[in-house]
């Protein structure tokens, strides 16, 4: 009987599912909407299961008994206390296989690490930074944001614009070209109303904000570059906290990025660079190019023992053919 491996990537915005057969052939694809129990609760998350699960092994033409081992990367899985209730979320799909369930971090790891392990620094919407040694030991950062002192996303970036713009106003710090960027696309005059509108909530930046950013330090702004430069030292942070956790300083490893910020360019990567590799000179630094539910159907495969690592470029390329979605390389290269 033909054994098939599923691989799912639940996130705050979406839901991808892969399905794939024992050669690493991708059989079905499967797409929903925001998964992470923060966001939509558990009920929320046992519906993205099912929805995109569904997807995926309806085009594969399969049932859920003819799934050997299933793979599960979830956003806002962060603490053990919080295993039992996503365990239970997962227990709507009725899969009688072995599962693997890892903070979604883990799959981009998994997916974009040569050798299956490394560090994974993620800097999206926020940031979050996981790592895991070629044993399976972990180590990772709370995932909790500024909140506890981890800072490199674009809320972060943004949030760190509108105190320069606040500190430019109040005349506590320089002047900025980010000022007049960010009026502009308010549609206001200056920064006092833009900080007025912001402080009585009419306005909200928000995380989309940060390509204006980076735009304004391309053009010279040196605040702007001063931001983005902190932002790259931030994550660096986040990734030597991880490295230090897995003693890994004096190894080689691959870093995985993981994130639209890393679109940026040498203003973010120079000093994120620099900092790590001041103190692990043998990590490489690797652009996730791979979609992370691949990396969630190779730790189904690892679940029912099954070595998936031989599988992995096969199963890179399958999916690029079985979605057609080659732009998602392109944009996170």
């Amino acid at each position: 009987m033909k054994r098939y491996f599923l691989g799912v990537d639940i996130g705050g915005t979406k839901t991808h599912a892969l399905l794939a057969d024992e050669q690493g052939n991708v059989v079905g694809f499967g797409r929903a909407g925001p998964g992470n129990h923060e966001v939509v609760g558990y009920d929320g998350l046992a519906s993205a299961l099912c929805e995109a699960a569904g997807q995926a092994l309806s085009e594969a033409g399969a049932t859920r008994e003819r799934v050997a081992g299933a793979g599960f990367g979830v956003a806002g899985y962060d603490w053990p206390s919080e295993l039992p209730p996503t365990m239970e979320a997962i227990g709507a799909l009725k899969l009688s296989c072995p599962v693997k369930v890892v903070n979604d971090a883990v799959i981009g790891l998994v997916a974009g690490a040569e050798a299956g392990w490394g560090v994974a620094l993620v800097a999206g919407t926020s940031n979050n930074c996981w790592g895991m040694d070629e044993s399976g030991r972990l180590g990772r950062v709370t995932g909790g944001g500024s909140r506890f002192g981890e800072y490199g996303g674009a809320i972060e970036l943004v949030n760190q614009a509108i105190i320069a713009i606040a500190k430019a106003w109040s005349r506590r710090g320089p002047e900025t070209a980010l000022t007049a960027a960010f009026a502009e696309h308010f549609g206001v005059e200056n920064a006092s109303q833009l900080l007025e509108r912001i402080q009585l909530g009419r306005y909200h930046p928000g995380p989309s904000l940060a390509p204006l950013v980076f735009r304004i330090a391309d053009e010279g702004d040196r605040v702007a570059r001063d931001l983005i430069r902190w932002s790259g030292e931030e994550l660096a942070d986040l990734a030597l906290g991880v490295i230090r956790q897995l003693d890994l300083a004096q190894r080689a490893f691959d870093i995985v990025l993981v994130g639209s910020m890393f679109n940026g360019g040498s203003h973010l990567m120079k000093p994120l660079q620099a900092r790590i590799l001041a103190e692990a000179p043998a990590a490489r630094f690797v652009r996730l190019t791979a979609p992370p539910a691949l990396g969630a159907v190779l730790l189904g495969m690892q679940a029912a023992g099954l070595n998936g690592r031989a599988r992995r470029q096969r199963l890179f390329n399958a999916w690029l053919a079985e979605t057609g979605d080659k732009e998602y390389v392109a944009r996170n290269k």
